[in-house]
């Protein structure tokens, strides 16, 4: 039994039912996150903390337990603290404005357990939680076109609604997405993505992944390398009124 559970939904007069109602699941569904333990899916989990009052934390505290690879903890930990975020991304949505659906087929074919999957999915849902909280960090993103264009194993649905969910995102005030569209032809991004966080003392530090490897990239040179090409990058975008409209036409062209 999950008692944290039991215990929101009697001071918030929910019961199974009524509380399946506002979250759109099976009664029995939700019965069994009281009466079995049972952990819902992560959209589910944010939508049923918003209903009972609570943080999903409280109700689910397991939930903090680290997920993500080890060799990643240091990266999460530095966006965890950053005060802004400059995300350039050629290939695929950032980690942090994906669904959860999107996430799942970023890791598919991959050789990996369903225990894994999951593990990495949860991990990296878990990281979004910087762009909900009291003071979240500037966040500027710069895709490349084709990642919005990119089929995924041929689901039209799963991308219509990544790419809702951008627009939704993009129309943030601390969240900014700009895209590089795809008559631009050969441009500095072409040779990868990166991010850049800046840090309260005004420090910044850099990452870039690559096929067989993530970086932190700590040397002032190299973030000053990333910096000149970010400008670079940045200025073969759209305007941010241009990228959302260019995010709705494809999420229309999902359809």
């Amino acid at each position: 039994m999950n008692r944290a559970v039991v215990a929101a939904m009697t001071e918030a007069g929910e019961t199974a039912d009524t509380l399946a109602a506002q979250v759109g699941v099976d009664p029995k569904t939700a019965a069994r996150w009281a009466s079995h333990g049972r952990i819902p899916r992560p959209q589910t989990r944010r939508r049923v903390a918003a209903v009972l009052g609570r943080e999903v934390t409280e109700l689910w505290p397991d939930v903090l337990k680290r997920r993500e690879p080890a060799w990643f903890r240091r990266w999460v930990d530095i966006e965890r603290e950053a005060v802004a975020l400059r995300w350039f991304e050629l290939t695929w949505v950032p980690g942090l404005l994906q669904t959860e659906a999107y996430a799942r087929a970023t890791l598919a074919g991959e050789k990996l357990t369903t225990d894994d999957v999951g593990r990495l999915v949860e991990a990296r849902l878990q990281r979004q939680a910087i762009l909900r909280r009291d003071n979240p960090p500037m966040l500027v993103v710069v895709l490349d076109e084709m990642v919005l264009r990119r089929s995924a194993y041929g689901d039209r649905a799963l991308m219509r609604e990544q790419c809702e969910h951008l627009v939704a995102c993009g129309t943030h005030p601390t969240t900014t997405i700009h895209v590089v569209p795809a008559s631009v032809g050969m441009y500095p991004g072409l040779g990868g993505p990166f991010i850049l966080a800046e840090l309260d003392d005004g420090s910044v530090l850099g990452h870039a992944d690559s096929q067989t490897e993530a970086k932190i990239i700590d040397q002032p040179t190299e973030v000053a390398t990333l910096g000149r090409r970010w400008e670079r990058i940045r200025g073969e975008a759209l305007s941010r009124t241009q990228s959302l409209e260019l995010i709705r036409e494809a999420a229309a062209s999902w359809t």
